[in-house]
């Protein structure tokens, strides 16, 4: 089971990288308040041995997504959804947020 949810992000200017990500814990089916993360919490969490996975709004609700993890590619981590060898981060069909 997940132990948090990841429902946004925020890339940084070049767009290939998470800077920011709208993390949420996960307890039961119950999903807690959100709160904005740097991608190298997630990264250290994730690292920690926590689970995390996409959220997904549809309609009124929210939806339970894939598990993330990270890739280390040329010696930087990234996180995705997909764990293509990929220098970049990608959680697939997460919205960005402002």
């Amino acid at each position: 089971m997940a132990d948090y949810g990841i429902t946004g992000v925020k890339y940084t200017s070049i767009g290939k990288h998470i800077e920011w990500a709208k993390v949420g814990k996960l307890t039961g089916s119950s999903f807690g308040m959100r709160e904005n993360w740097l991608r190298t919490k997630v990264i250290s969490e994730l690292e920690n041995g926590k689970i995390f996975i996409t959220v997904l709004k549809q309609g009124d609700r929210l939806k339970k997504g894939l598990e993330i993890s990270i890739v280390t590619v040329n010696g930087k981590k990234y996180i995705r959804t997909d764990n293509e060898n990929k220098a970049s981060d990608n959680l697939k069909d997460v919205p960005e947020f402002p």
